[in-house]
């Protein structure tokens, strides 16, 4: 056999030799050798490390570092204090290891645990129901210089009923804009959650006894987790990347006027497509069932005159959402 012949001949003369003399090509030998089962490999037996200390010098460093007078010292003052009494056991590190293997290595003083944070699990099937606040930063002129635009947004609807741009970020300013929206909005007690990051402003306690006043539910994400906040982290990025936005703001006044046309146009003329491609007024203000009618009838229009250009069904307009869920659960799977 072939294979035979290469086995008693590469030991001799070698893989490419052997090859050339049974005539056979060394991709083909290769590709068949990389099928065949790899040698077992021996069982590694664990050697002895030449330089480490035997029995009775582990014994008698565990001895001295036992001593009344060292047992509360760490290891490296023992060390310096054996080498001023003109003696070496072993190295700080040494003495280390044997303490670990004796378990007489830990953190003594008491370490601060934290629960795991709570999932935040919100849904929303109808306007006012939950919103979602934050805090952006524009620049501003001059470096180091910026604005501070405060943002809230109903998750349902995608409408802002509320923002404010200011100099800074306190807590106040945030108290203020979410009394003033609230009220606007005609939120009555026990209707709505409020959900936010947990930047200093959105944890403050003006905020908080703010809304424990008004019957409002607060929540908040996990620390570094952007996903806890994505109905305003997507506002963020959609005013961010509207043409015309600047690298920097010349004036707050500059700033202000920007923001007031862009929340105009993201209210009032923006299709979006969470919405259904409605526009977020048109939903938080319950215009979208006479629209989606009209929408239907231009559609049912359109396959009246071309069926043929229809092929698998009637066209419908695109759906309206019935929830909005900020974490919304996994379904479990059907129990077998």
């Amino acid at each position: 056999m072939i294979d035979d012949a290469i086995s008693e001949l590469v030991p001799i003369i070698g893989t490419k030799a052997a090859c050339v003399a049974v005539g056979r090509p060394r991709a083909t030998h290769y590709r068949w050798h990389r099928k065949s089962p790899a040698p077992p490999k021996p069982d590694r037996v664990a050697l002895p490390q030449p330089r480490a200390l035997d029995d009775v010098e582990r014994k008698e460093v565990l001895r001295v570092l036992h001593e009344p007078e060292r047992v509360d010292e760490a290891p490296a003052t023992v060390y310096a204090k054996l080498l001023d009494e003109g003696v070496h056991l072993a190295s700080t590190a040494t003495m280390y290891r044997i303490l670990h293997a004796e378990g007489e290595v830990s953190e003594r003083r008491r370490q601060a645990t934290h629960p795991a944070r709570v999932k935040p699990e919100l849904v929303a099937s109808a306007p006012n129901e939950v919103w979602s606040w934050d805090i952006t930063k524009l620049l501003g002129p001059a470096k180091w210089t910026y604005y501070y635009l405060y943002v809230v947004i109903d998750i349902y609807s995608r409408y802002t009923p509320g923002w404010m741009l200011a100099h800074v970020e306190r807590a106040h300013l945030a108290e203020r804009l979410l009394a003033d929206t609230i009220r606007i909005q005609g939120v009555e007690r026990d209707q709505l959650t409020i959900h936010a990051d947990r930047g200093a402003s959105m944890v403050s306690k003006p905020v908080a006894l703010l809304l424990s006043d008004l019957g409002v539910t607060k929540t908040h994400s996990r620390p570094h987790v952007s996903n806890d906040n994505p109905y305003s982290e997507a506002q963020f990025k959609t005013l961010k990347y509207r043409p015309g936005f600047p690298k920097r703001f010349g004036s707050i006044e500059d700033a202000r006027s920007f923001t007031k046309t862009f929340f105009m146009w993201y209210n009032d003329e923006h299709r979006h497509s969470g919405i259904g491609y409605h526009t977020p007024a048109d939903v938080h203000y319950g215009r979208v069932e006479a629209i989606q009618e009209q929408r239907a009838a231009v559609l049912d229009a359109a396959y009246q005159a071309h069926p043929d250009r229809f092929v698998r069904r009637p066209p419908t307009p695109p759906p309206l959402p019935q929830t909005a869920w900020i974490n919304k659960p996994e379904e479990e799977p059907p129990s077998q």
